[in-house]
């Protein structure tokens, strides 16, 4: 028994030893791969918006806390509402942590309820982290008149713009119009979220629901700062501080099976900004980025450079992302169905 007790001891004992000169060797080879390497950083967005700017103002702090300091070069691939870019990573990109992306919250759940063309399968990527958290909200153009929730229930009132049917900017009106009623009418076929901010400003269209208060305040600081453009309602369970005035949509919900769709629905929300890898990444290497990230989110430097620029920040782990989205795929079906009908995806009345 002794023999065997002194043997367990020595075994470890090396177990601990190969534990501790493992955790060195890893960032050893990350910061032995990335030396000198660019990283690719895919967005399903267009230049101009609000994913953009933050992809833009977080790139050169994750350059420096990723080992081996890559460069990051942003590349823009809008399309289908932001499915096009999903597919890439997906299917086409590198899997050795050489090309990571950045995509619309939505986008994620499209596999889930059908969306035509989606190809991916969320579950598989390898989520880094997400930089923010917010409520969608629908917004009009002031000018327009459409300025209260009221609004929203006239017949041809409010007309939104929206960018294919992935995303969110088609989903969430069609989800107002089916669970509490409004009467929100969606043009489609715009390029990206500026897209349709410039189609207000020209009159083409009265507003976008699905916006963020961070997207705006980034790009057109003055439309709130000169009271431009009015917020009729919250997308989202609760109202928020900012417009206290604006109702959230679970205010007009009758009955607890409502709530769920809605919550199952506005889980986006909870991974505003999400970064991720494609499948087959090498498990230590996504350990690397995900360390890398939220470094770079709790980096001092960059929290002044975000509150410069306007933008809302929140880091939410790669870890919490992957857990939203299972739990998202694990919901009764009945209610997924619900959801897919309210939000009228994939031709659901």
């Amino acid at each position: 028994m002794q023999k065997f007790h002194s043997m367990a001891i020595r075994v470890t004992f090396g177990a601990m030893l190969c534990t501790v000169v493992a955790a060195p060797a890893q960032a050893d080879n990350a910061a032995e791969f990335y030396k000198g390497r660019t990283i690719h950083w895919i967005l399903s967005a267009g230049e101009g918006g609000g994913y953009a700017s933050y992809a833009r103002i977080f790139a050169p702090f994750f350059e420096k806390h990723i080992p081996g300091h890559p460069k990051i070069v942003i590349q823009n691939m809008p399309g289908a509402g932001g499915i096009r870019a999903s597919n890439h990573l997906f299917s086409v990109a590198p899997k050795d942590g050489s090309v990571i992306g950045l995509v619309h919250s939505s986008v994620p759940f499209a596999p889930l309820y059908g969306i035509r063309g989606a190809n991916f399968d969320p579950r598989k990527f390898n989520w880094i982290g997400s930089m923010a958290t917010e409520h969608a909200m629908c917004v009009a153009w002031r000018a327009s008149g459409v300025t209260h929730v009221k609004n929203l229930f006239e017949d041809g009132r409010y007309i939104v713009g929206g960018t294919g049917a992935g995303s969110q900017m088609e989903t969430l009106p069609a989800l107002l119009n089916q669970l509490i009623g409004t009467k929100i009418r969606i043009v489609s076929g715009y390029k990206g979220g500026n897209d349709v901010y410039l189609a207000m400003e020209r009159g083409e269209v009265t507003g976008r629901c699905g916006g963020l208060y961070s997207s705006i305040n980034s790009t057109r600081p003055e439309w709130f700062a000169r009271n431009m453009i009015a917020v009729p309602i919250i997308i989202a369970l609760k109202r928020t501080p900012r417009f206290p005035d604006a109702p959230a949509v679970v205010e007009f919900v009758k009955d607890q099976k409502t709530r769920q769709v809605l919550e199952v629905a506005l889980a986006p929300q909870g991974m505003d900004r999400p970064i991720l890898a494609p499948p087959g990444l090498p498990a230590e290497r996504l350990a690397t980025l995900r360390k890398a990230f939220m470094a770079a989110m709790n980096d001092p430097a960059f929290a002044a450079e975000a509150d410069k620029q306007k933008i809302e920040i929140a880091a939410v782990s790669g870890e919490d992302v992957a857990r939203i989205i299972e739990t998202v795929f694990a919901a009764p079906a009945e209610v997924v169905q619900m959801a897919k009908d309210a939000m009228r995806i994939g031709g659901s009345k």
